[in-house]
């Protein structure tokens, strides 16, 4: 058995609702609305991303007219003022937006989403073109991998290759994403690489490692195996 890690393309949304340029206020409202969404990218021509609008970005409009700034204090907030002012999404949205690739990991969506302090990245080809999005709750949606998958991957990607000789007298349980390896091993010195390697299995939560030294059915130790350390 043979897995690959998970990638955006695994996780993010496919059907993506965008508007175009010159949509108006009320219509990018509309949509989100109808879509129950919190944010739109917008595209141009063949569906290339432009920019993103999110709610964030049509309350400043609300904001503006509660507060009903003074001319000095409008001077001291620009680019929110002028926000608040404009009707097309060409002027509300933020741009440059962050994007990512498909292929990317998850771990890298995860790393960009907080490095730009965004909730969500919109998912283009190399030509710039949208393929879909994915969200910090499509992140989590790797943690609801079954347990049951879980296991069978540690075991084959994890104790199969770690433990050629003696992977037969390891238990490997999972319960609501929390893994436990327990049994005896042959090399001791792998045992910490190897509650390494499960912590790194996508989906799981956490890992207790009660692997210990000792001779199986298949002989002795061998040579170097000191146990954990």
């Amino acid at each position: 058995m043979s897995t690959r890690p998970f990638t955006v393309a695994d996780l993010m949304t496919r059907k993506v609702v965008a508007v175009l340029p010159g949509a108006d206020f009320k219509e990018i409202v509309t949509t989100m609305e109808r879509w129950r969404v919190s944010a739109v990218p917008v595209v141009e021509g063949e569906g290339r991303v432009v920019g993103i609008v999110s709610e964030g970005d049509l309350l400043l409009k609300e904001e503006f007219q509660d507060h009903r700034l003074g001319l000095i204090e409008q001077m001291r907030h620009l680019d929110a003022t002028a926000k608040a002012g404009s009707r097309r999404a060409r002027d509300l949205m933020s741009s440059p937006v962050v994007t990512v690739a498909p292929e990317a990991s998850l771990s890298q969506a995860a790393r960009l989403m907080a490095a730009h302090r965004v909730k969500r990245l919109p998912v283009v080809d190399a030509s710039g073109a949208i393929q879909g999005i994915v969200s910090r709750s499509d992140l989590l949606k790797v943690f609801l991998r079954p347990d049951e998958d879980l296991a069978a991957e540690v075991r084959a990607e994890v104790v199969e290759p770690l433990f050629p000789l003696s992977h037969r007298q390891v238990e490997v349980r999972v319960d609501a994403g929390v893994v436990t390896l327990s049994g005896k091993v042959h090399d001791g010195g792998s045992i910490p690489l190897a509650a390494r390697l499960t912590r790194a299995v996508e989906g799981v939560v956490d890992v207790e490692c009660r692997l210990a030294v000792g001779p199986g059915p298949d002989g002795p130790p061998l040579p170097g195996g000191n146990g954990p350390s």
